[in-house]
């Protein structure tokens, strides 16, 4: 079958998790995704080839899923002819992904006013956290640092208001790898029919703020920012909620709608709180205690039989290891146990949508450092001489 991306070919000079995330799901879908990296050691390149610490490119548990179906070409940027070998990969390139601080590719000698002279048609995206202007264009920054510019952190906070990440990367992969991904295949569309590139400045907080909806109508209704713990969203009614059961889990409850909500009521035998549901304030801190106390008699597994057959939005809180167990997951064929080149098992999931005339496949281990280099190379038309005296002199 003909992936939808195949024949597009993806520069990639991202590193950690927002950029490659990015690139994976483009990868998944048939482009072929170059990565570049560094050339100075045999450990150099991405961090993740060595997380965590100890481990060796090969087994890193992150790396590996992360960078599956993908290639990598390693070069010495600091010299004339590797970035001359940049050029001429990218005048052959669709599509140049990059995830350094604002000026640093241009510094390097490949920003997009470079790019485009060599590749009219390129799509260049920046991803970044802060974006490419403003007041905190060259600030570092982490996950935790957008979700807090961007009010998200302040709403997921502990009983104490202690404010308290969730439990993936939200910015990083909402923000940053998906925003990029959407805005990549829209803007390749327009350069196919258009010939046409286009630059993309993706901010991973300007994105995370933008699917803050439910906090800026609570805002908006009420005249003034919502309380952490107040809102639908963060515990503030008994119908979206979490409750403790008599072993220790939890139970997920999300009957927001009056119709589940009302199978809920009955399951539970407490048709008395049928009016109650979407109460707040003290008197939604009545009825969830109270809900709490029915859910307590009763240990998880109890409560996942108890609901099995009942359409009420009502599901257990797993762990990791159950969610990569659970029927749901193994026959929508999302976990993927794996064994890379050198026979070492590893566990990654499944490209996440599903496509007609399109099925997911493992075509390419996660590369090691530059493996891609002299085929690549080869392919631009550099000879078997010109390509052993860049090596001698460690171009590669």
């Amino acid at each position: 079958m003909k992936k939808p991306l195949s024949g597009i070919r993806i520069i990639d000079f991202t590193k950690l998790l927002p950029g490659p995330m990015c690139t994976l799901h483009l990868a998944d879908m048939g482009a072929e995704v170059i990565r570049i990296e560094d050339v100075a050691s045999a450990n150099g390149g991405d961090m993740t080839r060595e997380l965590p610490p100890g481990v060796t490119n090969r087994r890193a548990p992150m790396f590996l899923p992360l960078n599956r179906n993908k290639k990598s070409v390693a070069l010495d940027l600091r010299t004339e002819a590797g970035l001359q070998a940049l050029k001429d990969l990218c005048a052959s390139a669709d599509v140049l992904v990059e995830g350094f601080r604002p000026g640093v590719a241009k510094k390097l000698g490949f920003d997009y006013d470079t790019i485009k002279k060599i590749q009219p048609a390129i799509v260049y995206c920046s991803i970044s956290g802060y974006g490419q202007d403003g007041p905190m264009a060259l600030m570092g920054g982490h996950d935790i640092n957008y979700q807090a510019l961007s009010g998200v952190l302040e709403q997921t906070a502990l009983k104490n208001g202690q404010p308290i990440p969730g439990g993936f990367q939200a910015a990083d992969l909402a923000g940053g790898s998906l925003t990029a991904a959407m805005s990549i295949c829209a803007a390749l569309v327009d350069a196919k029919l258009n010939q046409q590139g286009r630059y993309l400045d993706v901010s991973m907080t300007d994105s995370l703020l933008s699917l803050t909806l439910m906090n800026l109508a609570a805002w908006k209704m009420a005249g003034q920012p919502p309380k952490p713990g107040t809102t639908t969203l963060t515990g503030g009614i008994a119908a979206y909620q979490t409750y403790p059961t008599a072993d220790g889990r939890w139970l997920a409850v999300g009957a927001i709608e009056f119709k589940f909500w009302k199978n809920f009521c009955e399951t539970i035998n407490r048709t008395d709180l049928l009016a109650k549901g979407h109460l707040y304030g003290q008197s939604s801190d009545e009825v969830i205690a109270d809900i709490a106390g029915v859910i307590k008699t009763k240990t998880l597994s109890e409560w996942i039989d108890v609901f099995k057959d009942v359409d009420a939005c009502v599901t257990p809180v797993l762990n990791i290891k159950e969610a990569t167990e659970q029927a749901l997951m193994k026959d929508r064929g999302m976990v993927i146990d794996s064994v890379d080149d050198l026979g070492h098992p590893y566990t990654q999931f499944a490209f996440p949508v599903k496509m007609s005339s399109y099925d997911f496949e493992l075509e390419r281990q996660a590369p090691e450092l530059g493996t891609d280099t002299i085929e690549l190379l080869k392919q631009l038309g550099y000879s078997e001489e010109g390509l052993a005296q860049l090596k001698s002199a460690g171009v590669f």
